[in-house]
């Protein structure tokens, strides 16, 4: 077998590149295929704000004339000023169990990018640092939550074989009976602000934009030492938000603010994926209003982000949003989180709220 790997664009070779997934997971009943109208979006440069700084490439490894494999690579040199590290990051990898099929799209990957001044290639992103992210290493036997990557337990492997090594580890945490914790911990339903100062308030719909800007901007602030991250622009952050209420509600998002100034965010969101495994990539706007309907009886909440502002770290601000929220928790049955770095032991909320690691994913690198 002889394999060969072609750059394509959204305009040509886009439906090799949805194949490759296609195989990969045809026989996986736990894989949720992406919304391909939602990956068509994110991977349109004039579309996406995110490629004003960053280039995209877009690659398909062929065997006998048949996809593969598939990746691609993002470049971005904001990255390389803010974090002094000349990297492409590679995403939406996916390969058959070939070490041939990923060594050689890996092998071209390299390259391009060498050719360009890259000294590694790091990832998977899909397709960057605010996006799904990470290869998975255990737990296969269960689907994706939301915003979780999904991949076959081979994937390592391929990575491995190539040249790849482990550079950052995650996991989430979940509380599957959250409503004994909190009956425990939290028997009193009052919800006490502990400070005058400090108030905790949801999103408002009518002020959608200035209280997505508050959360953007508490996000940059609060994240901006984090490994990978580069502050959001105004464009890149509504764009994220496009299906923002579709996956979330006004009152699942809180702020606080010391004084009337924003300090703290907390973003909580449904386990979205448990309605869509089954629309097989494709949600059209007639679906969207029974979607929404049966959104109200998912019982798996997901803690998208908690965010404090730098210097207000060590003031109450978390324990008042942390009260605000403990009334949304009652109305759930199971509490996760999103990814979080293996460095950190526990953070508050985790601890708090008795979660425990759950699924556990890769960030892989490879000097060139």
């Amino acid at each position: 077998m002889s394999f060969v790997v072609h750059e394509i664009s959204l305009n040509k070779g886009l439906e090799d590149f949805l194949s490759v997934a296609t195989e990969v997971y045809r026989k996986d009943p736990n894989w949720i295929p992406p919304q391909i109208s939602e990956l068509k979006r994110v991977l349109n440069p004039l579309k996406n704000p995110y490629f004003l700084d960053a280039s995209l490439r877009i690659y398909v490894c062929y065997s006998d004339g048949r996809p593969v494999s598939r990746a691609i690579s993002v470049m971005n040199h904001n990255y390389w000023t803010r974090w002094n590290r000349k990297s492409v990051f590679f995403g939406f990898f996916e390969s058959i169990n070939d070490i041939r099929a990923s060594r050689v799209l890996f092998e071209k990957i390299e390259t391009d990018s060498k050719a360009c001044g890259v000294e590694y290639i790091e990832g998977p992103f899909n397709p960057n640092h605010y996006s799904e992210l990470g290869i998975l290493t255990d737990n296969f036997d269960a689907p994706p939550s939301f915003f979780e990557t999904y991949n076959p337990s081979y994937y390592p492997s391929l990575l491995n074989d190539a040249g790849f090594f482990e550079s950052n580890r995650f996991h989430t945490r979940i509380n599957k009976d959250i409503s004994t914790t909190l009956s425990k911990k939290y028997p009193n339903h009052e919800n006490e602000s502990g400070s005058s100062r400090i108030t905790v308030r949801k999103f408002s719909i009518l002020r959608f934009k200035r209280d997505l800007n508050i959360l953007r901007e508490i996000n940059n602030d609060a994240f901006a030492n984090n490994r990978f991250f580069l502050p959001l622009s105004i464009g890149e952050y509504r764009f994220s938000a496009r299906y923002l209420f579709l996956v979330t509600s006004p009152s699942l998002i809180l702020i606080a603010e010391h004084n009337g100034i924003p300090v703290g965010a907390a973003q909580f969101v449904i386990n979205f994926n448990k309605l869509i495994r089954n629309f097989k990539g494709t949600i059209m706007p007639w679906h969207v209003p029974v979607l929404l309907w049966k959104r109200r009886n998912l019982k798996e909440l997901i803690v998208f982000t908690t965010a404090v502002k730098q210097s207000y770290r060590k003031t109450r601000v978390f324990a008042c949003m942390l009260k605000s929220a403990v009334e949304i928790f009652r109305k759930y049955s199971s509490i996760s989180t999103t990814w979080i770095s293996d460095e950190s032991l526990g953070t508050n909320l985790d601890i708090l709220l008795d979660m425990k690691p759950g699924k556990h994913f890769v960030i892989f690198s490879k000097q060139l």
